[in-house]
């Protein structure tokens, strides 16, 4: 029964560390972008051991909202945006 209850602590803290991760790559791209007026979320889905996807939504509600900026960007394992595709410009 200790070995299932570690494994179940050993999980959640995975997760929480994934989403800290998720939350800071996310703000890093809005730091990069500018935040739009009616940013509604930022939505961040890993693809690969160190490749996320990124989400822009705007909108001024989630049943109108949508996707204004999407990238694909290499983060380190502390956040750091290493590349992205397309690049990361200023545009708010």
């Amino acid at each position: 029964m200790t070995t299932a209850l570690q494994r179940d602590r050993d999980d959640e803290l995975r997760r929480d560390v994934r989403d800290s991760l998720d939350g800071l790559i996310g703000e890093l791209v809005v730091h990069s972008l500018g935040k739009p007026d009616d940013l509604l979320r930022v939505q961040v889905r890993r693809v690969g051991s160190d490749r996320y996807r990124v989400n822009v939504f705007v909108g001024k509600d989630f049943l109108t909202g949508r996707i204004a900026d999407s990238f694909f960007v290499t983060a380190d394992g502390e956040g750091n945006i290493l590349d992205s595709s397309p690049e990361i410009a200023r545009v708010y």
